[in-house]
């Protein structure tokens, strides 16, 4: 008999649809003539699922919470030992830390002097080389002296004739003054011959003048190093016409030996500075290359701007320095180092020890106990990784050097290392 004729209550059918909408409806739907199969051992399946999976979480949970807080074994009754956390460990110790001002700076050589010549003429000879270390005196460049050394020749002659002149005019006065003694001349003639006599010897004097003026002349043809240095790239070439109205020059020489150093500061640190040199005199000023690692030279401050630059609100300062060794190059850009004092007997920790937080600068230190407490510290100067510690370290004090971001208050630490010491400190950059 052909079910789909059936007399079935039309409740059974729905029934039928409903289980399978609980079902898993991906699944394809069943003829209306075929019986739809049990349902309940595929529910009971995922229930047992969810119920593996939230046991296996809450194992894993529990075992991340003993060995968090230590475990001990089951049926002992010894305390559960802390699991330690290993790091590197410090001391903080005692030690005179120099407090440097930072800032950029241009090296200037000392004097700067762009040799010319003071007379026209050709240069007859170079006497220099180019990069050569000259002594004041020494002479760089020759200009043709024929004409100038005429002059000076004529000028000597003009003068012995007017010396002649003058001669012959004194014998003629002492003439004159016996025969106005014996009155055969008149007070007229006399002085008339009085006054050629003064004519001349001014003339005289003219010519000792005109003398010297051509001796400079003939002398300005030797250029000569107004100051010892070294000598630049050469700006004329022998031959050349030359005159002294040129502003090219012969050459530029530089005092290399001593040399200055031009570096700023922020004007906050005015104050210090002149409260410094007020009580301990010249300050020193490092030279330290721009890797700030290597040490150039070392000297001294010797000049504050009597302005601050408005702008930038930066004072400039002068430091002098000696460069024995030719470490610093006039143009050369270097980083200064104004050593401002020595703190005396001062905390210093490695600079790692510091920590920043919300609430500040901290440092774990470490307790008898080799648990870690979590300390606000006040941080000075940090120079070549030491950090000098204002306050909230005492000398003596165990720290972490590293491993800090394991640590939490309370965590106890192993330190394997051999506690590491900050090193001497001196005024050295090095």
């Amino acid at each position: 008999m052909d079910t789909r004729y059936s007399n079935q209550p039309v409740t059974a059918k729905a029934t039928d649809d409903q289980e399978r909408a609980e079902g898993n409806s991906n699944e394809p739907c069943l003829s209306p003539s075929r019986p739809s199969p049990p349902r309940r051992p595929l529910k009971r399946l995922r229930v047992f699922r969810g119920m593996a999976v939230v046991a296996i979480l809450a194992v894993v949970s529990a075992w991340l919470v003993l060995h968090s807080k230590g475990v001990r074994s089951p049926g002992s009754d010894e305390p559960a030992q802390p699991v330690s956390i290993p790091v590197v460990a410090g001391i903080v110790e005692k030690r005179d830390v120099p407090i440097y001002l930072d800032g950029i700076g241009t090296v200037q050589a000392f004097n700067t002097v762009t040799v010319s010549a003071r007379v026209d003429g050709e240069v007859k000879k170079v006497a220099f080389t180019e990069g050569q270390d000259v002594r004041a005196g020494e002479l760089l460049a020759q200009i043709d002296d024929g004409p100038y050394q005429a002059a000076y020749d004529q000028a000597v002659a003009r003068k012995g004739l007017d010396e002649a002149q003058l001669a012959n005019a004194r014998l003629n006065m002492t003439r004159e003054a016996d025969l106005f003694a014996k009155k055969a001349v008149s007070t007229q003639e006399r002085d008339t011959q009085q006054a050629l006599v003064n004519q001349l010897d001014a003339t005289v004097k003219a010519d000792a003048a005109a003398i010297v003026s051509a001796k400079v002349q003939l002398d300005y043809t030797k250029i000569i190093a107004p100051i010892a240095g070294r000598t630049g790239i050469r700006l004329v070439d022998q031959g050349n016409i030359v005159h002294a109205v040129d502003r090219t020059g012969v050459v530029v020489l530089t005092q290399l030996q001593p040399i200055s150093l031009i570096f700023t500061l922020p004007e906050q640190n005015l104050g210090a500075i002149k409260e410094q040199m007020a009580g301990a005199g010249m300050l020193s000023v490092h030279a330290v290359d721009r890797d700030s690692q290597t040490a150039l030279d070392e000297g001294t401050l010797s000049v504050i701007d009597n302005q601050i630059d408005t702008a930038t609100g930066t004072i400039r300062l002068k430091a002098t320095f000696p460069n024995v060794k030719l470490n610093l190059w006039p143009g050369q850009f270097v980083n200064a180092r104004l050593l401002l004092t020595v703190r005396k007997d001062g905390l210093v920790v490695p600079a790692s020890v510091v920590q920043r937080g919300p609430q500040g600068t901290f440092a774990f230190v470490i307790r008898n106990d080799d648990t870690v407490e979590i300390r606000l510290v006040k941080v000075g100067p940090i120079e070549q990784g030491r950090a000098l510690i204002e306050s909230g370290l005492q000398a003596g004090e165990r720290v972490v050097v590293d491993g800090q971001y394991k640590l939490q208050g309370g965590s106890h630490v192993r330190s394997d290392n051999a506690l590491p010491s900050v090193g001497p400190t001196s005024a050295n950059p090095r």
